[in-house]
């Protein structure tokens, strides 16, 4: 079943970047397996997926012990990150696409020992939804020079997730505006798209489609 999804998700994201007059190896997919065991992300790795997004540090630490052997493999917290786990988070993660305060940033950085380094990227809180998180726009130029200071973070650029909805086209403006911002800052990189609605998110310049159900089915509730 894995297979056939994967086959289905890889069609959808080359079809998208084709009618959007890009190359589908700019998009990176990230399979995310948040509430699924290590055995299933241990499935993906071997239909070929490397790169993973996990929501909780405690779970993802218990999960990464049992992943051994899956060599190339790039695990990304997409999660919301407490200031008070990020020294786990930086030794098992190797990005964190979350980051939406300074002090967040400034205690990644301090865990880490030179030459080491992490690549990050801020999210962005473009809804008014009080469930969501992230850094206001208008806060975001101070954010993105504080990270930009730091020398053992890589800032690659932002992240957003806009309210839900079961179409895709409302979360079009979303988007569009965090490509905005990207490109004001300089940065390369949009987190951006999900199951549904990544050929939206894919038109308006997502790099990286966080895709969960569309590949492993639905996850178990909280």
């Amino acid at each position: 079943m894995l297979k056939q999804n994967l086959e289905q998700v890889e069609t959808r994201i080359a079809d998208a970047a084709a009618r959007a007059g890009r190359k589908r190896e700019d998009i990176l997919l990230l399979a995310v397996t948040k509430k699924f065991p290590a055995t299933v992300m241990r499935e993906a790795y071997e239909a070929g997926l490397r790169d993973f997004g996990e929501n909780y540090v405690q779970e993802f630490e218990v999960k990464r012990r049992e992943l051994n052997g899956c060599t190339g493999a790039r695990f990304h917290l997409i999660g919301h990150l407490q200031s008070n786990k990020s020294k786990k988070a930086a030794e098992i993660f190797h990005v964190i696409h979350t980051i939406d305060i300074a002090k967040l940033a400034r205690r990644l950085n301090d865990e880490l020992d030179a030459p080491a380094s992490l690549d990050v990227m801020i999210e962005v809180k473009l809804s008014a939804e009080d469930a969501k998180a992230g850094v206001s726009p208008e806060d975001l130029p101070a954010l993105v020079e504080e990270v930009g200071a730091y020398p053992r973070l890589r800032l690659l650029g932002l992240m957003t997730m806009p309210p839900w909805s079961d179409d895709a086209e409302p979360s079009r403006p979303y988007f569009t505006r965090l490509r905005a911002l990207a490109e004001a800052h300089g940065l390369k990189h949009l987190s951006m798209g999900m199951s549904h609605d990544l050929e939206v998110a894919i038109q308006e310049g997502a790099t990286i489609v966080r895709v969960g159900t569309a590949l492993f089915g639905p996850r178990k509730k909280d």
